[in-house]
């Protein structure tokens, strides 16, 4: 009874999220930077809807969208979401090294080439956007301090280089200086726990062991498990929709797979970074190490500066109310 009375109360209180017209449900909105490697797979459309679900109901300011990933077709289609969520001008960024990763998608269907095919966007390609790292300083030295969540569902790649940057003219202060200085805390879809060799993490390496061991403030950890028992996507491919990205996108993957519905590891992460860790999951303190060949262990430490996700509810419970936020439609502002 406990834990039906949990989850009538936590639909209810996104359905009246979802419908307040922008009218804000929590008095205090999270500043958030979403950084995403959006493209190899589409949870990261997912996510997407999800955040700006939660902009549109008045419990997160935007404050930038940036890729983490090289490919061509990444922030094409970050702008599109943002342009159909009515938010064309949020500030994107993306990776100018060398080394930085690029990957595009795996299915045969291109959904990352029919997005900006079929849907309005300013940028042709990824080249075109400002460097990420430039766009992080910028945005950071304007905000409060203590007052930014960083919310990463790729690599460590535009964290890594913040770190590494020097005094501009943004900002007198170092990168880790500046992120100890505005960031309250770092939350990402990376590892595998208690142990494992997670995507996001091998994928740039060193880029994992510098954050990993140099962020400055707390990093909370949705690891692999978490989102991958968590199906979503089958009630929005239902939705009587013809102009929709989030829908599409979901429709062109599942018709190559996934009958019962896609992992939801970057909804996980969105979803605590703007909402808490409270009541949708359990956590605990320690310090992930991360290897030279992109494996990661844990320790469970009470005065560790990480946190690793627990589950804490039957997994459909929590795919339910993410999916009715990724079935969020825009709102007039």
């Amino acid at each position: 009874m406990k834990k039906a009375c949990w989850f009538l109360v936590l639909c209810c209180t996104v359905l009246i999220g979802c419908n307040s017209l922008g009218k804000s449900v929590e008095t205090n909105k999270v500043n958030l930077i979403l950084d995403t490697d959006l493209g190899p797979d589409y949870d990261d459309v997912g996510a997407m809807a999800v955040m700006h679900a939660l902009a549109d109901s008045g419990q997160v300011n935007i404050l930038a969208t940036i890729s983490c990933n090289k490919d061509e077709r990444v922030i094409p289609c970050i702008e599109v979401l943002n342009f159909y969520f009515k938010r064309p001008d949020i500030p994107i960024g993306a990776p100018k090294g060398l080394d930085a990763p690029s990957f595009t998608t795996w299915h045969q269907t291109k959904w990352t080439d029919a997005l900006p095919a079929h849907y309005p966007h300013r940028t042709k390609k990824t080249t075109n956007a400002p460097d990420a790292v430039q766009v992080y300083r910028k945005i950071l030295s304007e905000q409060p301090d203590r007052s930014v969540t960083i919310c990463t569902i790729g690599f460590f790649t535009n964290l890594k280089g913040l770190l590494e940057s020097g005094a501009d003219t943004y900002s007198p202060l170092s990168g880790k200086e500046l992120v100890a200085q505005k960031v309250v805390r770092l939350v990402s879809m990376a590892g595998g726990f208690p142990e494992g060799r997670e995507y996001n993490v091998f994928c740039d390496t060193p880029a994992s062991l510098a954050v990993t061991k140099e962020w400055p403030t707390e990093i909370v950890f949705s690891g692999w498990e978490i989102g991958d028992p968590i199906l979503t996507g089958k009630e929005l491919v239902k939705l009587p929709l013809t102009d929709s990205p989030v829908k599409e996108a979901y429709a062109l993957a599942f018709a190559e797979g996934d009958p019962n519905g896609r992992m939801s590891w970057d909804q996980t992460a969105v979803l605590v970074a703007i909402k808490g860790i409270e009541p949708y999951f359990l956590s605990e303190r320690g310090t992930i190490s991360v290897d030279n060949n992109g494996g990661n262990t844990w320790m469970a430490d009470p005065q560790g500066k990480h946190i690793r996700l627990i589950r804490k509810h039957p997994p459909m419970e929590i795919a339910a109310i993410i999916e009715m936020y990724m079935m969020h439609q825009p709102i007039n502002k």
